[in-house]
């Protein structure tokens, strides 16, 4: 039987709003969705690197996924992000720039950094014509005057904060992301295959908070990877003759 708009919990009110407000989820979805173009999912975070070197195989895989997380990008990209965010909630976007510029200071290889800036110029752009939030339009000016590097964890957080995402929420969403990029990227190495992804990204699960709850304890001087491998892996990538993936 049709039902009108609101008859029952959950439908959205006249002013799109839903009883359950599902707002900040669904915005976590669309940004973690792979169809979502802001150019993340072509990254291998390494991986390729480990493959061309005969370093990795899919034994190694959930290990090597979880010293990412716990070492790599949880202490940086996942620090930065939460503390982006809570900066752009405070209404605060010079701090924004120095938590920016940090995190773009650690990353000690060229190609890291230019995928880095090169995912968040299109987060934060992307970001503002869909959410038509003036938070992100007016980041996306600074990066595009150069005065912050834009950096992809630094423009989710920017981007999460002025959607309402709450932070704890906004670090869970994007280090899922990096999983599923990670697995995807193992998918087309051909060290895993589908089904197995999938038992590697459950397997992450409790990495992933763990690493979620480290990261909002930590503070600007904190925020900096010690997984010096991947450093090593990026390094010899960026001067392959063949590459699939950006870094």
């Amino acid at each position: 039987m049709y039902r009108k708009e609101g008859d029952i919990a959950g439908d959205p009110g006249p002013a799109g709003t839903t009883a359950a407000g599902l707002g900040p989820l669904l915005v976590s979805l669309q940004l973690t969705d792979s169809a979502f173009p802001s150019g993340f999912y072509t990254l291998s975070h390494s991986l390729e690197g480990f493959a061309q070197a005969g370093a990795v195989d899919a034994q190694s895989l959930p290990p090597l996924l979880a010293d990412l997380l716990l070492h790599g990008v949880g202490p940086a990209d996942a620090t930065a992000l939460a503390l982006a965010h809570r900066a752009t909630a405070a209404g605060d976007p010079e701090t924004v720039v120095r938590i920016d510029e940090h995190l773009f200071a650690t990353k000690l290889g060229r190609e890291m950094r230019q995928a880095a800036t090169r995912t968040g110029r299109q987060l934060l752009d992307l970001g503002h014509e869909v959410f038509g939030c003036p938070e992100i339009g007016d980041y996306y000016e600074r990066v595009v005057r150069r005065e912050a590097p834009g950096t992809q964890a630094v423009a989710a957080g920017v981007v999460y904060a002025a959607t309402g995402v709450p932070v704890r929420q906004a670090v869970a969403a994007d280090l899922f992301a990096f999983c599923v990029s990670f697995a995807g990227a193992a998918l087309r190495l051909r060290l895993t295959d589908h089904r197995t992804a999938q038992t590697l990204l459950r397997g992450a699960a409790p990495v992933i908070e763990a690493a979620v709850d480290a990261a909002l304890r930590r503070e600007l001087d904190d925020v900096g990877a010690t997984v010096f491998a991947s450093d090593v892996m990026s390094g010899r990538h960026e001067r392959a003759e063949a590459r699939l993936f950006a870094s």
